[in-house]
């Protein structure tokens, strides 16, 4: 029995639910219901398809006229804060109580139409969290212009949802609408920690009265940072934590004493957070640490969102770059996950969000510079010097591709010319590029700068995608996809040439500020593009309500 069916994905909401029930109110005489029932049909038809359909189903009679039934909904509505949501969004607190003002007693005239139409809003408010934990609350083309990723309606079946009315399963329902990955239920129970957190006091910050704290000093937010990275996630110093209390002596020592525990813990938390890992607490370590609890749970929240916006319809086999953690994972057809490291744009220079298929690699690439990078970059270099060409093999071109002497320009309004690097180690694309359709011209390559994946915070390109070890990504893509190509066998020719994928596929280039590691703990990420504040903002923007009643 299916309420959700979205292009790719089917959400099971409800098994071996037996026909649609509705109780009569004894005290309701059969007129009054027809008079309900009547104008809900004539209501009905200045709705959606789906609610006409619902209520098609149930022969429009009233599904809620039962005060019990509109209580298991409101107590199901509280449920979605678990969720990040606003219960107050469908208006969970006031649902019972325009309740009893709708069926209070009276034969006053216009009763039915009240009735019925209390009934339409409160479809419409199942309907609206439904949406909401599937599809997400915010649409994210309204916060960014360059999003790309097709947003999939939600098919309901009228007739099962009906059901779900009529049986009061609503935690069911909500349970099955969320996104079925372990990605957003490590969300959802980081989450609930973090609120616990916050409920038992947060943390206290640290003072930090030195510019830096670093192994071997004597400090009293030694203690304190020990009892931080155990509330953080840093299981191992859970003993040591304890130790810290006032009075405690740890391994012998002061527990002020910063010593070697200490910094193998704060590297692990530096390197999950992607701060540099060098077991001093300075500047950005300390800002990290002292994030009030309450900002990380809107960080949470607002990922928790972006999670139900990509969260469905997944492909069993497709490649996912995580622009803001700087990691690329492949998900691979026979289950393994391939990641490497890449390097991403520049906070002036995004990388986009969007969703795509790999259909091609370019061997030995030459590189025709965009733009922006020849009018911000590239010209700036050749007008100080025009041996820069010569250095970094760059050949001037016509618009048609003839070739142009460079001495012959006037390099400080030299016009319509195309400049272009030819191929090689050299080369700012390196030896190999995956490429995939889309409007923003991105794609995934190699590159010549190989110590930036050293780095922990890698937003460094023009907008592509830099990632290590590309040509064992290339050669899992081409054996996964029965392709039949030897990738440095491709390379070893030496010719600039486009090789095909057998079968496509899928790419999602998106954009998370928290990762939930497998272990269940929550790394939180710089906001390089800062893109969290409007996301919470609209996140956070109540719903427009509507009146109630007659």
């Amino acid at each position: 029995m299916r309420v959700f069916v979205a292009i790719g994905f089917v959400l099971a909401i409800l098994s071996g639910v037996s026909g649609i029930a509705q109780a009569e109110d004894p005290s309701t005489g059969q007129d009054d219901a027809d008079s309900v029932s009547q104008a809900i049909a004539r209501l009905a038809e200045e709705e959606g398809v789906f609610l006409q359909a619902f209520y098609d189903a149930r022969g429009h009679r009233p599904a809620w006229h039962d005060g019990e039934t509109v209580a298991a909904f409101a107590a199901a509505l509280h449920t979605l804060d678990s969720d990040g949501l606003m219960p107050q969004d469908y208006q969970a607190d006031s649902l019972m109580t325009t309740h009893r003002q709708v069926y209070a007693e009276g034969d006053s005239e216009g009763d039915s139409e009240r009735e019925a139409r209390f009934d339409l809003h409160v479809s419409r408010l199942l309907l609206t969290a439904l949406a909401h934990l599937q599809r997400g609350k915010v649409d994210p083309r309204a916060i960014d212009p360059d999003w790309e990723i097709p947003i999939e309606a939600v098919e309901l079946d009228p007739v099962d949802l009906s059901r779900v009315v009529d049986a009061q399963r609503f935690e069911q329902a909500f349970a099955e609408a969320r996104p079925a990955y372990a990605t957003y239920e490590r969300l959802r129970s980081g989450l609930a920690r973090y609120r616990t957190l916050e409920r038992l006091g947060g943390w206290e910050s640290l003072s930090m009265r030195q510019q830096a704290l670093r192994p071997g000093d004597i400090d009293d937010d030694v203690a304190l940072l020990r009892e931080r990275l155990a509330i953080m996630g840093e299981v191992e110093l859970m003993a040591a934590a304890i130790e810290a209390f006032p009075g405690a002596v740890l391994e012998g020592r002061d527990p002020r004493y910063y010593d070697a525990k200490l910094e193998a813990a704060v590297r692990r938390y530096q390197r999950r957070h992607l701060l540099e890992g060098d077991g001093i607490v300075g500047p950005q370590t300390l800002a990290a640490l002292n994030v009030p609890v309450a900002d990380r749970i809107d960080q949470i929240r607002l990922n928790m969102e972006r999670a139900r916006w990509l969260l469905h319809g997944l492909p069993e086999s497709f490649v996912l770059v995580d622009i803001a953690g700087y990691r690329l994972s492949y998900f691979r057809p026979n289950g393994e996950i391939w990641r490497s490291r890449i390097v991403v744009g520049r906070p002036y220079r995004r990388t986009p969000t969007l969703r795509s298929e790999i259909t091609h690699m370019t061997v030995n690439p030459t590189w025709t510079i965009p733009p922006t990078i020849l009018r911000e970059d590239v010209l700036p270099a050749v007008r100080r010097d025009l041996g820069y060409l010569w250095r970094e093999r760059i050949q001037v071109l016509s618009p048609s591709g003839a070739p142009l002497d460079p001495w012959e320009i006037d390099w400080s309004r030299p016009g319509n010319v195309v400049l272009r690097q030819s191929p090689g180690p050299h080369n700012a694309l390196g030896e190999l590029v995956v490429r995939f359709p889309n409007d923003h011209m991105v794609y995934l390559h190699d590159t010549p700068s190989q110590g930036l994946f050293a780095r922990e915070q890698r937003a460094a390109s023009s907008g592509c995608i830099r990632v290590e070890n590309i040509g064992e990504f290339a050669q899992l893509l081409f054996d996964d996809t029965d392709s039949g190509h030897d990738v440095r066998a491709q390379i070893d020719r030496g010719e600039t040439r486009n090789v095909r994928l057998a079968e496509r596929m899928p790419v999602i280039l998106h954009y998370w500020t928290v990762h939930p590691a497998e272990d269940g703990q929550l790394a939180f990420r710089p906001d390089i593009y800062e893109r969290d504040d409007a996301l919470l903002q609209a996140l956070d923007r109540p719903l427009s309500q509507q009146r109630l009643g007659g």
